[in-house]
């Protein structure tokens, strides 16, 4: 056991939690004039990284190229997909909710699997 797996899961845990924050901030957002809504882009990038193809780079500070899964963090952007408002916001509040219903079940699955790690590391340890 090596510990990509835990690095993994714990960026996984750490976007997942972002996430989170961000679905959050859009729903109180939903009236605010002007708003924009916020995303997270994090699993296409694992999967570019998975694929062993060179990492797209928008910001000096992000991730630079490195096709290792456990370096792999998440980038925050603004959600350009969704129709504007009169008033200039662009948060669907349904695509929010089930946005975080899918990001719940992501959040469960990450730690059951850090879970099934942990015990697997016990059993060896204690044998």
């Amino acid at each position: 056991m090596t510990n990509i797996n835990f690095d993994l899961l714990k960026n996984s845990l750490d976007a997942v939690s972002l996430r989170q924050e961000l679905i959050a901030s859009n729903i109180s957002n939903v009236n605010t004039e002007g708003y924009k809504a916020n995303k997270l882009e994090f699993e296409s990038l694992l999967q570019q990284a998975a694929d062993g193809r060179s990492l797209h780079t928008t910001h000096a500070s992000h991730l630079g190229g490195s096709s290792n899964l456990a370096e792999v963090n998440p980038i925050l952007g603004k959600n350009t997909t969704t129709s504007v408002k009169e008033n200039g916001n662009n948060v669907d509040i349904d695509m929010e909710m089930a946005n975080q219903a899918q990001n719940t079940i992501q959040y469960q699955a990450l730690t059951a699997q850090l879970n099934a790690q942990y015990r697997r590391l016990g059993t060896i340890i204690n044998g």
